[in-house]
């Protein structure tokens, strides 16, 4: 599968810091983005950029406000051809957090919205644009959309300069088959546009979902090392890089990563296929259950989960 069209995002210590409150040390993200370039990536997301006014510093590791000069540190005297980027969600960032791109290490930052603030989500691109980045639409979560909102978020975003917009399997719920009606749907409604692909992994379908995607015409390409993410992770970048004939890409720097960095850390923090999650994946349900449960006593009762999900509350009687 070689088309020159096609791009390799890394999501890794964004994605993956929705585990551990974004606590990577400085040591494992400047592994992560050396081995990324050695390997070709074409763009390392490095973590969100937010407001530290809505989020507690206290709390959460520094990839979860990406400022610039712990950026700068951290990949200082790396050689890299990947471009830089992080991501913004609606509401959690402002203006003055967005330098313009002079003088900032990034070269994207991609915005995460609901189906519901594609209209939010177009006013903040606009405004990144304005101020010379690259980015994205991340629509979350479409596998919980109806059509007919699908049909107007796009209908909207078909009118803006935006260049690219994700499909996410947000729930990790999609099968091939939906993946294709979505592509296929966002292509055609989005003349002149890149459409990307994220997918999860709760029922073991990142991986597939993402080479259908990819099949259908997607050309950027979400990936993370190992599949690290929030739950059961995303699609591995290894089975990826493996997969797609282009030659920049080079897997050797990747596996070398996994062995002396994600094997380690996949020893603390939980991610990958399990059950819990297959069953909120089965579902559509957001993982946050799953997520919960697996910090709770039972967290291996996995019968006792699924009857939590699928058994109906007892009727209430009716006073007669």
């Amino acid at each position: 599968m070689y088309r020159p069209e096609i791009r390799v995002v890394d999501c890794s210590i964004r994605d993956g810091g929705l585990i551990n409150q974004w606590q990577f040390s400085d040591e494992f993200v400047r592994a992560t983005y050396q081995a990324l370039s050695a390997a070709g990536v074409d763009y390392i997301e490095i973590g969100y950029k937010a407001s530290q006014g809505l989020f507690d510093p206290q709390k959460f590791g520094k990839w979860r406000f990406c400022n610039d000069d712990d950026v700068r540190r951290v990949i200082d005297g790396v050689e890299s051809t990947a471009k830089l980027a992080c991501m913004v969600d609606i509401g959690r960032v402002e203006e003055k957090d967005i330098v313009p791109v002079a003088e900032s290490p990034f070269k994207m930052i991609r915005v995460a919205c609901y189906v519901r603030d594609v209209a939010k989500a177009i006013a903040l691109c606009n405004m990144i644009m304005d101020k010379g980045y690259e980015t994205t639409v991340n629509i979350m979560a479409v596998s919980t959309n109806h059509e007919r909102e699908i049909d107007e978020a796009l209908a909207d975003l078909s009118q803006t300069s935006i260049p690219i917009v994700y499909v996410v399997d947000s729930y990790g719920a999609m099968y091939c088959e939906d993946i294709t009606l979505l592509v296929n749907k966002y292509r055609e409604a989005l003349p002149g546009k890149t459409v990307g692909i994220h997918t999860h992994n709760n029922r073991q379908l990142a991986f597939g979902n993402t080479i259908q995607a990819l099949i259908n015409g997607a050309n950027m390409l979400d990936a993370s090392v190992y599949g690290i993410g929030r739950g059961p992770g995303n699609c591995c970048l290894e089975l990826l890089l493996s997969f797609l004939q282009n030659p920049k890409f080079k897997l050797r720097p990747i596996l070398e990563l996994i062995q002396k960095q994600y094997l380690p850390l996949r020893e603390k923090i939980e991610w990958g296929y399990i059950i819990p999650y297959m069953i909120t994946g089965m579902l559509n349900e957001h993982p946050r259950v799953a997520i919960a449960f697996r910090d709770s006593p039972e967290r291996d009762d996995y019968v006792k989960f699924f009857d939590m999900l699928t058994t109906p509350e007892p009727e209430k009687q009716i006073q007669k």
